[in-house]
């Protein structure tokens, strides 16, 4: 049972996340196609290289300065809303674990508690209206559920981030570009539901000690 990790593992989780929406990106651009631009998958991928692109780079170490690299990053290079929503997602995480060495299943839920209050705070979105927070606060809960083992935690939830995405297909969406199509975006996964399983899986792998 693992009870903490480094910031190691989070340059790993940006490593896999990079490699998993690269492979994944087709899908997210045809999920993204039926209810929103067709473009999702595109700049995931292209955020995600220039993510890891910045991590090779080197800098200042610590979780902190790691997460809000990457969240700048994000910012900078993706285009639509996934940038300001996932950049602004990391660099609340990031000041969440500043000054934590270690970090251990609560602090890590503390710091994704951080980053979904700053994709509502972007998003002026809540629970329930078919964005990617119907896999963060899924997954969120399921970190809180196992506040002494950092691998079984992620793991969880990971498993409620899936859950989460696959909940979204009969929403009708009442954010974002998706809610233009009023009923008829029923039917369809939410694209930033479905990179954000992607992106919470390749963290529980990070911490189980995968390697990119």
């Amino acid at each position: 049972m693992a009870a903490t990790i480094g910031s190691d593992v989070l340059v790993t989780w940006l490593r896999l996340a990079d490699a998993a929406i690269a492979e994944r990106a087709d899908e997210l651009t045809e999920l993204d196609a039926a209810i929103g631009d067709a473009d999702h998958g595109t700049n995931m991928r292209r955020g995600m290289a220039a993510v890891v692109e910045a991590v090779d780079a080197g800098g200042p170490g610590g979780a902190d300065a790691l997460l809000k690299k990457a969240g700048m990053t994000l910012v900078s290079t993706v285009g639509g809303a996934a940038g300001p929503l996932y950049g602004t997602f990391l660099l609340r995480m990031g000041g969440a674990l500043k000054d934590v060495g270690a970090i251990g299943s609560t602090s890590l839920a503390d710091a994704v508690e951080a980053g979904v209050g700053g994709l509502v705070a972007r998003g002026k979105a809540a629970e329930g209206e078919k964005t990617m927070l119907d896999a963060w606060y899924p997954a969120l809960r399921a970190l809180r559920g196992h506040p002494e083992d950092i691998v079984a935690a992620t793991r969880a939830a990971a498993d409620a981030a899936a859950s989460g995405r696959d909940a979204t297909e009969p929403m009708i969406a009442t954010k974002g570009r998706a809610s233009y199509l009023g009923e008829r975006s029923a039917g369809h996964i939410d694209p930033g539901a479905a990179s954000t399983a992607i992106i919470v899986d390749a963290l529980a792998r990070a911490v189980a000690g995968e390697t990119a």
